[in-house]
């Protein structure tokens, strides 16, 4: 019987080039999946308060995490480093949420995703300092036309149904790109130490602690309005749609990408997801842009073909 060749080794260069496909595949698709985020919290806010929201996704992502936990602890004994993992859920889910959920009551999920684009700004500024991560001149312009942008889309919009506050809807996300920011540089920092996985789950934990603990406080049942005849089990099922795909998903592929690529070129990434997002918001949710608005998206698209440039540059 004729013996079958032994098989040729895979081309160095092949597989190098697969090892920088990856992240950017895995944060392109964190990407899509933070896009759909708007649209579900959005949903999940027309019968839920913003705590009960968060409150039910962080306890959904734990069970499903609930089989590492045990490895996770180990872990955290060898490893250490309690307190920047303590910083790192604070900033997100804790105080990120708080602003996301908050500002979803108050603008559209089109304009939230829009305002999103100042994360990768915030985060070069930070990772310049602190983790020496250069931006090259073209790419702090990039990025400055998409903060413009920013604010040229919050000044111009307008309140409308389902979005009575829109500047102060835009205000409460752009904190919420600042806690996000520091999330970033926290997790390029631990991911030294732990895996992408691992720190998801962490921050899930610390999550459905905080958001437990305030549910326990007095609020008002507030609704947001959407216009649209929906389904009553539909925000239950957003709430576990975002702790089960976007929590475990989107994060867990962004962790993957920033531990590959480093804080400020997987950050550029996040300059997608208004164009995603607000193809979602029009199609889904029947939301409206202005003329003006449609201006200023656009400068924000240029910036972040800027920024893209500027992470090819820096990689």
């Amino acid at each position: 019987m004729q013996k079958s060749s032994p098989r040729k080794p895979e081309n160095p260069a092949k597989i190098a080039a697969k090892g920088r496909f990856v992240p950017h595949l895995s944060l392109l698709l964190a990407m899509l999946v933070w896009s759909s985020s708007f649209i579900a919290l959005k949903l999940a806010l027309s019968g839920l308060t913003p705590i009960q929201t968060m409150a039910g996704r962080m306890f959904t992502a734990c069970i499903i995490f609930v089989p590492i936990w045990p490895g996770l602890f180990r872990a955290i004994r060898q490893q250490g480093q309690v307190g920047a993992l303590l910083l790192l859920g604070l900033c997100e889910p804790c105080l990120y949420f708080l602003f996301e959920t908050h500002a979803l009551q108050l603008t559209t999920a089109s304009q939230a995703g829009m305002v999103s684009c100042l994360l990768p700004l915030l985060v070069a500024v930070a990772a310049w300092p602190l983790l020496h991560e250069r931006i090259s001149p073209r790419g702090w312009l990039g990025l400055g036309l998409a903060a413009l942008g920013v604010i040229w889309l919050s000044l111009a919009a307008t309140p409308e149904k389902g979005a009575p506050a829109p500047l102060l809807g835009n205000a409460l996300e752009a904190l919420a790109m600042t806690c996000g920011a520091c999330y970033t540089i926290a997790v390029r920092r631990l991911s030294y130490s732990y895996t992408a996985l691992q720190i998801t789950a962490v921050q899930s934990g610390i999550g459905l602690i905080f958001f437990a603990l305030l549910l326990l406080l007095p609020a008002s049942p507030t609704r947001i309005e959407l216009g649209m005849d929906l389904p009553a089990w539909l925000p239950w099922a957003s709430v576990v749609y975002l702790g089960a795909c976007v929590t475990l998903g989107g994060y867990g592929l962004y962790n993957y990408g920033v531990q590959r690529l480093g804080a400020g070129q997987a950050a550029a990434y996040i300059n997608l997801l208004p164009v995603m997002t607000l193809a979602m918001g029009v199609a889904l949710l029947n939301e409206v842009f202005l003329p003006e608005q449609y201006l200023a998206a656009g400068l924000i698209i240029l910036g972040l073909v800027l920024s893209q440039w500027r992470g090819k540059e820096s990689g």
